[in-house]
């Protein structure tokens, strides 16, 4: 613990606390030693222990995204935050700091084991997404509320719990109480839950328990149902068809438009089945979906399975130039004359630049394939513009059958007066269009808007993940042949 003058300094996590520890706590031998001429390799730690350190904040620990164990115990830590990174942590102590309340840990979704004994939290909450809790120690903290217990009810693995030191641990029917509304658990405050507790826990708080049992199963089902539309409704969302399965679009366009009542009463005009067309393009955009998805699938399939074959190509270039490399830098020192010398180096470098060409011609020629794969991602959306041009035809026969006088006897009076002449009713017909395809127009600007920018952002990323890619890749070529001219100059010193 570091202290100045006899207190205790307050100390922030930083790049040179984490070295110092990853380095303390590895192992010793030289194969075991994660590291690299760069440095440690930090998403590469599992395991990291930062306890008596008097850390007053956490930070820096974005990197470590394999870690599975994490020991802040014993600190100054008065928040918990930043860990989202850690999403493969399933140990983690806070124990022995000054928090005072549960908060961001949502994505430390495989935590198992929770330890926050010796803090100042008064209520157990914010921890949802951890559903594979199995382990939760609050020993001598603040919680106060028995029902608060019921929080951890929606943990299913959950089967030792530790609340001694708590306020709550000092009511009357506190072990009965979390015996009876925790029914799977197997240890409490450290001790065997056994059968007879168990019994007289049930026995106690039955009534309790079947309501608020029912009330659970009432909410999951509503739960149910809600996610599962919201699970629809995605998958409408990523298919670009949300809202045309079924009569939404009909009805907003009905809604807009003052001559809609009057013209879909007209012989005809019902049968033209919109909604039905709506369902076909919604079932259209659902098979398309599909195509897209294996298509992009096959893609990143493909692109990974010529990323693995380039690298083994290069692998195997720069075996064969380090079989040879030896034998050339030995000639090299024995050479007998300047002459010879010099045709030494000329062939080594030679060497050396073809062994930089092969690699970078692999490089463009991964990254001219990815191109022309990225060219196969564009889509289209189905024109909807063929309404208008039906009910015109049944408009027109329709007036010719009012001139006839052959029109049916039940047509509505203010159906009829819409055709007194052609232009009254054309007007009543081109009012009507021009508002079902303002609706029609904005319906397809949102869903080839969201198709573009799905597609603009899918390419995006794939483009910005292969330049990060080409850029290390050709860094490492460039590292690599400096270091061979680097042994080159090395060996003629020598010489």
């Amino acid at each position: 613990m570091i202290r100045f003058d006899g207190k205790v300094v307050p100390r922030v996590i930083d790049e040179r606390m984490l070295r110092d520890a990853v380095e303390e706590q590895g192992p010793r031998d030289e194969a075991g030693l994660i590291s690299t001429k760069e440095g440690i390799a930090f998403n590469e730690v599992l395991e990291l222990r930062l306890e008596y350190k008097t850390i007053l904040k956490i930070d820096h620990l974005w990197e470590f995204t394999s870690l599975t164990k994490l020991q802040l115990n014993n600190n100054l830590i008065q928040n918990i935050e930043r860990l989202a990174s850690l999403t493969n942590i399933t140990w983690l102590d806070l124990s022995f700091n000054n928090i005072e309340k549960i908060e961001a840990l949502e994505t430390l979704t495989k935590l198992e084991d929770l330890t926050l004994d010796n803090n100042k939290i008064s209520c157990i909450e914010n921890m949802d997404t951890l559903e594979n809790l199995t382990f939760f120690s609050i020993g001598n903290n603040s919680v106060g509320q028995l029902d608060n217990v019921n929080y951890l009810r929606r943990f299913k693995n959950l089967h030792t719990l530790n609340l001694a030191g708590n306020p709550v641990s000092e009511e009357e029917h506190y072990k009965l109480y979390v015996a009876a509304y925790l029914s799977d658990l197997a240890y409490l405050d450290y001790r065997l839950l056994n059968e007879e507790t168990k019994e007289q826990a049930l026995a106690k708080y039955q009534y309790a328990i079947d309501m608020m049992k029912h009330n659970e199963l009432q909410s999951l089902k509503a739960s149910e149902a809600e996610q599962s539309r919201e699970d629809e409704l995605q998958q409408h969302r990523e298919a670009f068809v949300e809202h045309l399965n079924g009569s939404h679009l009909f009805d907003s366009m009905i809604a807009e438009d003052p001559e809609a009542q009057r013209l879909h009463q007209l012989p005809g005009v019902a049968d033209l089945q919109l909604v039905a067309l709506c369902m076909q393009m919604y079932e259209s955009g659902l098979a398309e979906q599909k195509l897209r998805e294996a298509e992009v699938n096959t893609f990143l399939d493909v692109l990974q399975e010529a990323t693995r074959e380039k690298q083994q190509r290069s692998a195997q270039h720069v075996a064969d130039f380090q079989k040879h490399r030896k034998k050339r830098l030995l000639d090299l020192q024995q050479a007998s004359g300047m002459a010879e010398q010099d045709a030494q180096v000329k062939q080594y470098i030679e060497d050396i630049k073809a062994l930089s060409d092969s690699s970078m011609l692999l490089e463009l020629q991964l990254v001219e394939q990815l191109e022309e794969m990225i060219t196969e991602f564009e889509r289209s959306i189905t024109d909807m513009n063929h309404h208008h041009e039906k009910i015109k035809d049944i408009a027109v026969a329709t007036l010719e059958k009012v001139a006839k006088n052959e029109v049916e006897d039940d047509l509505p009076h203010d159906v009829r007066a819409l055709f007194v002449d052609k232009d009254t009713v054309m007007n009543a017909v081109d009012a009507s269009h021009d508002t079902h395809m303002s609706m029609i127009d904005n319906q397809e600007d949102q869903l080839v808007t969201r198709a573009n920018a799905w597609m603009t952002a899918l390419i995006k990323k794939i483009q910005d993940e292969e330049v990060w890619r080409n850029r290390r890749c050709i860094s490492e070529v460039q590292h690599s042949v400096q270091h061979l001219r680097d042994q080159l100059d090395e060996a003629l010193h020598r010489g």
